[in-house]
């Protein structure tokens, strides 16, 4: 699997961590920045990780800054990309078994480096659980892409 890797200054501290475990799973690693702790703006980061997986050229992403919800955040605005928040691992599986996620975010400040293992390894390693109910909930999920702002009922 190629893994599109991305962390802002804030998460660069965890970066290599994250690295380390995806190359210990003997996956392949698009690096998408940063390279140092000089500030740069995550919204930039994680389009520039996402963007590899829309493409094609990667077919997982993982994402990290400061808590992770900067880059949540900003993964969720790209059509097609489906990022949960992993801060342990069974987040990290269960976004990609019930949600079909493709990318993942984590927080440099709040996951200890003992899990990232575990957690790398959990999203790494799960699939899509592919049944009518999670189908569906999908679909409505990417329906939301195409959603302008006018606000409907449910």
């Amino acid at each position: 699997m190629r893994v599109a890797l991305g962390a802002d200054h804030a998460g660069f501290a965890l970066k290599d961590t994250v690295r380390q475990a995806i190359e210990a799973l003997g996956h392949d690693i698009v690096d998408c920045g940063t390279h140092s702790s000089e500030p740069v703006d995550f919204p930039d980061i994680t389009r520039a990780t996402c963007e590899p997986v829309l493409s094609g050229a990667a077919d997982r992403a993982v994402l990290v800054c400061g808590t992770g919800q900067g880059a949540v955040m900003a993964a969720n605005k790209l059509p097609g990309i489906r990022c949960g928040l992993a801060h342990e691992p069974y987040s990290a599986h269960q976004s990609v078994e019930h949600d079909d996620a493709n990318a993942i975010a984590m927080g440099a400040w709040l996951v200890p480096h003992a899990l990232v293992p575990d957690i790398v390894r959990e999203f790494l390693g799960a699939t899509f659980d592919d049944d009518a109910d999670t189908r569906r909930r999908v679909a409505k999920l990417n329906a939301l892409d195409d959603l302008t702002s006018t606000p409907t009922t449910a």
